[in-house]
């Protein structure tokens, strides 16, 4: 079924045991990660990894997975991510079975409405469908309160304000600043301290122009000089994910607005019908995009992105940070040349 957002905490918080397939997807993907983690807690389940290739060649190896007992007798739950249209068979197969041991979460990306997996999601009564989409405005803001007060942070909204605007209202950057304050303010949920201006100034690293969100934007742009660079002062040990999923998210926001544009509409009158949904700062940026790029080249960006991030999420540590920074300078070489 598909869930509501206002019935979102009680699915989570107190799960049906009749469901067996949870769904989350969307453009927020780290949104949706959250939902499974918190629905993981209440379930008081053992994340069971599945990669969404080994369900696609096994059409039965979800129903079986959920049937299986645990090793040692704990409770589980099989997680899939990435998922997609590819996992569509096992779970007709899953919701076919007879009820298992284990219900299924699998992290998806951006579905079409026409989408196989998400229609037997939304009809089945033994799954559940959730859209996650970036927040914005207060619920951004909101978002940044409580991951700080999670992290022993007290914020005010103006702060808010400025942390949700500076990681462009994404969820894993987000998290991963707060972090970065709360021990720099030697804060902890027993131990709450107040996060002011002067914080993010002195450890911030004025996140609006160097966050993680800009190396992406950097490289669809063909700024390679000033993407090397800000490469070099990076962090180590940099989290690749969160720059992917950025990097994915631009792709989504420009690929139906080229097609539009080879479909035969002027890319002027383009811009002017999607620069509401813009981020004020971002449109000079999307316009450029808009007439670099031809939507060849951005489906062949995305799926280099794609089987970058699953390359990633299988082999797990280490981070990934050199065959991050050779994909983003690989991409800006590309855009650079479509001047």
């Amino acid at each position: 079924m598909k869930l509501a957002k206002g019935n979102l905490a009680g699915a989570l918080d107190r799960p049906n045991p009749n469901v067996r397939f949870y769904l989350f997807y969307g453009g927020d993907e780290s949104q949706s990660r959250a939902h499974g983690e918190r629905l993981l807690t209440a379930l008081g389940a053992e994340k069971t990894t599945v990669s969404a290739s080994a369900v696609k060649s096994d059409p039965a190896l979800l129903a079986d997975e959920a049937a299986a007992i645990g090793l040692f007798g704990g409770r589980r739950a099989i997680w899939v991510e990435p998922a997609a249209e590819e996992i569509a068979d096992a779970v007709e197969a899953l919701l076919q079975a007879p009820p298992g041991e284990s219900p299924v979460i699998a992290i998806a990306g951006a579905l079409r409405k026409s989408s196989r997996l998400l229609g037997l999601a939304e009809k089945s009564g033994a799954a559940i469908a959730f859209a996650a989409y970036a927040p914005d405005g207060k619920e951004a803001e909101q978002m940044v309160t409580e991951l700080a007060r999670q992290a022993g942070l007290r914020v005010r909204p103006d702060v808010a304000a400025r942390l949700a605007a500076a990681c462009r209202n994404d969820r894993a950057i987000a998290a991963q600043e707060l972090a970065k304050l709360a021990c720099y303010l030697d804060a902890a949920p027993d131990r709450p301290q107040p996060l002011d201006h002067e914080a993010i100034d002195a450890v911030g690293a004025d996140m609006g122009e160097t966050s993680l969100t800009r190396l992406a934007d950097l490289a669809l742009a063909g700024e390679t000089a000033q993407l090397a660079a800000e490469l070099a002062q990076a962090p180590a040990g940099v989290e690749p994910i969160p720059v992917i999923r950025a990097l994915q998210r631009r792709l989504l926001q420009i690929a139906p607005a080229r097609a539009r544009v080879e479909q035969g509409e002027r890319t002027d009158a383009v811009m002017a019908s999607i620069e509401r949904s813009l981020f004020f700062k971002d449109k000079d940026l999307v316009g450029d995009l808009l007439r670099r790029w031809d939507a060849k080249g951005l489906a062949t960006v995305a799926e280099r992105a794609g089987r970058l991030e699953r390359s990633l999420l299988a082999k797990g540590p280490p981070p990934g940070s050199e065959a991050l920074a050779e994909e983003l300078v690989a991409i800006s070489r590309a855009a650079a040349r479509r001047r």
